[in-house]
């Protein structure tokens, strides 16, 4: 995974703070983006922990589906089950969908957090002081832009994740471009369908569109 998308995730922890920060200096945001890889880290834990019990579900079912299956039913009581064949249903799908997405989150906020700490300096941190210090040099023409585009939403009742996402992004696509519009765009669509409400992923990905037009950027 590249450092600039565990940037981005940090970030994102990091902007809910913004609150707080505005007047810490580069080499406070140390202590800030090890908080962030901690509650990355530890949400992602309790998630998997909570991912235990579908886990039994599973293992239950699969077990009595074994024993009342019809070759074990005629089988002598004292003899071990013959595996059988089990059915795919929409239940099981969707259970195992469930644990590969948090097994996917899990590994995701480790990688994330190896990548952040493997050295004092690293890219990671780098690049979200880079973020976080054009946000706060041009908080007002960023939020501006956010108003703008998103016709019939007061900014100040925007859904905080979503809001917190378009900041980074038009962060990186106006202010830092150093990366292709269209990775920028499609990560934080990413962000937005990890994180947020069900339709911020398409409310994100027009606003961003919106932004690329009015800024004319290529």
């Amino acid at each position: 995974m590249q450092a600039r998308r565990a940037a981005r995730e940090l970030a994102l922890i990091l902007f809910s703070q913004m609150d707080n920060i505005q007047n810490l200096n580069k080499w406070d945001f140390q202590d800030i983006v090890l908080k962030s890889v901690r509650t990355l880290t530890n949400n992602s834990a309790d998630e998997l922990k909570s991912s235990v019990s579908s886990i039994l579900e599973i293992k239950e079912f699969i077990e009595e589906y074994e024993s009342n299956h019809p070759k074990n039913l005629e089988r002598p009581i004292d003899v071990s089950n013959v595996p059988v064949s089990i059915p795919t249903t929409a239940e099981m799908q969707d259970k195992l969908d469930e644990l590969i997405n948090i097994a996917e989150k899990t590994m995701l906020a480790i990688e994330i957090a190896e990548m952040a700490t493997l050295e004092e300096n690293s890219d990671v941190k780098e690049y979200i002081v880079k973020i976080t210090d054009t946000y706060k040099k041009n908080k007002e023409e960023i939020d501006e832009q956010i108003k703008k585009f998103a016709l019939g939403w007061d900014i100040n009742r925007l859904v905080r994740m979503d809001k917190d996402i378009l900041r980074i992004a038009i962060c990186e696509l106006v202010y830092i471009k150093d990366a292709p519009l269209k990775v920028v765009i499609d990560e934080a669509v990413e962000l937005a369908k990890k994180y947020s409400t069900e339709d911020s992923a398409s409310f994100v990905n027009g606003i961003l569109g919106k932004v690329v037009i009015e800024n004319n950027l290529k």
